[in-house]
């Protein structure tokens, strides 16, 4: 049987989010992910089925198992399915969110400033067309649209 993917969802005009995107890619020896920017028509479509805004940038979100997940849960959470020593990570979950999240959020607000931005989303390599969110390896994921 074939694992089901979980579907992160990043700011693709963001340099630091392309960064660990490419980061996510190198260490997901396992095809757990698929990546999709949040400004892209078909990731605001599957994040509206669950009531995530239109508009959302402010971190990056994942969506696992038929659940919505974000900032350092969902960062985390991915740790935990890469490669190398990066699982040990997830130990930190067991910190409240009221810990974790303001270091996340410090780093969100600050992010453009000191990683820059893009003026157009990250188009996938051919070789990365695989790892990205599209009409085709949306069947790769639990998620089933609505009519």
């Amino acid at each position: 049987m074939t694992q089901t993917k979980s579907i992160i969802f990043f700011d693709g005009v963001c340099n630091l989010c392309n960064a660990s995107i490419d980061f996510v890619i190198r260490r997901d020896k396992k095809d757990h992910f698929l990546m999709g920017a949040l400004q892209e028509g078909l990731s605001r479509k599957i994040l509206s089925q669950f009531e995530v805004r239109e508009d959302y940038l402010d971190s990056l979100v994942l969506l696992e198992k038929g659940k919505i997940y974000y900032k350092s849960t969902a960062a985390l959470k991915i740790a935990r399915n890469l490669t190398g020593l990066w699982p040990a990570l997830y130990a930190f979950i067991l910190l409240p969110k009221f810990f974790r999240d303001p270091i996340y959020n410090w780093i969100g607000s600050n992010r453009y400033r000191w990683f820059g931005k893009k003026s157009t989303c990250r188009l996938p390599s051919p070789a990365e067309k695989a790892k990205f969110l599209s009409a085709e390896t949306l069947s790769q994921t639990a998620f089933k649209p609505v009519p």
